[in-house]
């Protein structure tokens, strides 16, 4: 299990180039367009954050921000498929905004 709680505002420049694959800054970029009220950004930073934290325990062995692929979902869940073995292949996560601040969490049941 993982759990991660961030302030509810934009990653400093330049960070999220650095912690996203394509595939995430465009659906990043899509769920910006939609839903503007969400801080898409940190979300994926916490929901990557929230993946290692799950992944390490289960592991032991490092797990970088291009070894998981993150599906952020408007209903507030997420899914995290992990694209280095050997361990879990996905986690699934929940995230929610309230007073200023966003929290994720995700879970395995291996």
């Amino acid at each position: 299990m993982g759990i991660e709680a961030e302030p509810h505002r934009a990653l400093p420049p330049d960070v999220l180039e650095a912690i996203a694959l394509p595939s995430e800054l465009r659906r990043v970029e899509g769920l910006a367009r939609t839903a503007p009220h969400v801080h898409w950004d940190r979300l994926l930073f916490s929901a990557k954050e929230n993946a290692y934290k799950a992944w390490f325990p289960l592991t032991r062995t490092r797990l970088c921000f291009d070894e998981a692929d993150i599906a952020l979902d408007p209903s507030g869940s997420f899914r995290a498929v992990l694209l280095r073995g050997p361990g879990p292949s996905e986690f699934a996560g929940r995230w929610l905004v309230a007073d200023g601040l966003l929290a994720t969490a995700v879970t395995y049941r291996g």
